[in-house]
């Protein structure tokens, strides 16, 4: 009988906040309008505009409640968003004449947004414009300048740069204006937007020459990082990393593969699946314990691991199950230390506009 430990560990990642907005403008495409302003915060969708329905829409409860303290705000999002309507179809239009375009479908977009660290208070600012699914012209904060990558924008590049008041005035309103606003929706909606959820967790391998896959699921925020190490360093070769998927719940999920074929299992206490989520001051341990009776083996049923953060003693059981149809049964016991440490934050963008 073989005994292999998988050990599970959550970390903490620094928050960072973010407030950002997508602007995009586009022609000869069916069904779709011309004009689409969407609003983020935390990557939370708080406002929505378009061409179509011509008025600024709360994507969120709570971002009615702006209005308590600015009784117009929606009004004059909306203003903005048909301003930035006709500034775009303009945009679009010159787009195309420089890079000698008449019919087709065209898009032509804009990002613009800040991150704040609300620990360090370090603020980061955004802004770039794309066409046709390429970067067209990007500010570099460090420089204050605008980079252009195409020929095409140069004529852009010399004249936003020559205008020093513009780009002074775009770096105020990305370190100042955007993170006081980004500051506002983040008190509006602290209840849903500064809550952390912890994941569940459960490591599954379908034989015993299929990579183990180690999958976490009910997480919010989707600011998260999952990986394998061994021995304390980061392992590449033989991992396949999965995107992070939404739950229908609101919550997220993600999970990370990684092939131990040819480790042997007793090695294999060496493995440890890492879950790093942003905004919780804790650090979790997970102690996975399976057990691999007999050489030929096969996993064939999830072990799941759980935590419970209600203990007062900070600290869980965890009992997995491992059921073989032809071998009977197998009874495991893990356990999970769970201690606090010092959290951190993430990051974020935003968007704004003129061509």
């Amino acid at each position: 009988m073989v005994f292999v430990f998988v050990f599970f560990l959550l970390v903490i990642l620094p928050v960072t906040h973010s407030l950002k907005y997508f602007y995009t403008a586009s022609s000869g495409i069916a069904n779709f309008p011309s004009y689409v302003s969407v609003g983020l915060v935390d990557d939370v969708q708080i406002s929505y505009c378009d061409s179509n329905i011509k008025k600024n829409t709360p994507k969120q409860e709570w971002m009615n409640e702006v209005k308590s303290e600015h009784p117009s705000y929606w009004k004059e999002e909306t203003q903005t968003c048909l301003d930035k309507k006709e500034t775009f179809r303009v945009n679009l239009e010159i787009a195309k004449q420089r890079f000698n375009q008449t019919g087709g479908a065209h898009i032509f977009q804009q990002m613009i947004g800040c991150e704040w660290n609300g620990e360090t208070g370090e603020v980061r600012g955004h802004d770039q414009f794309g066409y046709d699914g390429e970067d067209l012209i990007v500010l570099d904060p460090l420089t204050q300048t605008w980079i252009a990558p195409v020929q095409q924008a140069v004529i852009t590049q010399n004249k936003w740069n020559h205008d020093r008041y513009d780009v002074e005035y775009e770096m105020s309103y990305l370190t100042q204006i955007c993170v006081e606003w980004l500051k506002t929706y983040l008190n509006y909606g602290r209840s849903s937007l500064l809550r952390t959820d912890l994941p569940s967790v459960s490591f599954l391998q379908k034989s015993s020459s299929s990579p183990v896959s180690c999958h976490a699921t009910g997480f919010y925020p989707n600011r998260a990082e999952m990986f394998w190490r061994k021995d304390g360093e980061e392992v590449h070769g033989g991992v396949v990393k999965g995107e992070i998927l939404p739950n229908n719940d609101g919550t997220f999920q993600m999970s990370v593969d990684i092939d131990l074929s040819s480790v042997a299992p007793e090695d294999w206490n060496k493995y440890e699946c890492v879950f790093q989520l942003s905004g919780v001051n804790e650090e979790i341990n997970f102690l996975f314990v399976t057990v691999l009776p007999w050489q030929n083996f096969s996993l064939a049923t999830p072990v799941y691991i759980t935590h419970n953060e209600d203990s007062p003693l900070n600290m869980m059981i965890i009992l997995v199950v491992v059921a073989v149809a032809v071998l009977g049964l197998i009874g495991v016991v893990g356990f999970i230390i769970y201690k606090k440490k010092n959290g951190e934050k993430w990051l974020f963008y935003l968007s704004f506009s003129l061509f």
